[in-house]
């Protein structure tokens, strides 16, 4: 990856909107072919090679009937670009079981991304007093 400060922020632009869309045909499209994915999820550790797994695993999460997306940033550390985001969704079938989940994303990537290392809190219930 290079040093420049501006490498990787299109890709990570583009990746957020498609998420935000559920656009998983753009998404993939964001990713390296080989992209290595690695996230730290309830139950465990997910560990995919593979632009068409790392898609998979977000559309099994976000594929749900609703999907909000509350909050969304992108950032950069060291070489690293960031990304962060905060979800309301719920299952297909039961509206009525509102989560809320919360992930950041730590990614290496120039004109797409190669890597990903992800850290996920879980589908939480959404307590009333906290929506907004």
């Amino acid at each position: 990856m290079s040093n420049d400060s501006g490498s990787g922020w299109a890709v990570a632009g583009a990746f957020l909107e498609a998420f935000a869309g559920r656009d998983f045909a753009a998404l993939s499209e964001c990713l390296d072919p080989g992209v290595h994915f690695r996230a730290l999820i309830p139950p465990g550790l997910v560990d995919v090679t593979g632009a068409d797994d790392t898609v998979g695993r977000f559309r099994h999460w976000f594929g749900a009937d609703t999907f909000e997306l509350i909050d969304a940033s992108v950032g950069r550390v060291g070489d690293r670009v960031t990304l962060s985001w905060r979800v309301r969704t719920s299952p297909p079938g039961d509206p009525t079981a509102v989560a809320i989940v919360e992930q950041r994303m730590f990614a290496a990537a120039d004109v797409r991304i190669q890597s990903i290392d992800l850290l996920c809190s879980g589908f939480q219930p959404e307590q009333k007093e906290n929506r907004s």
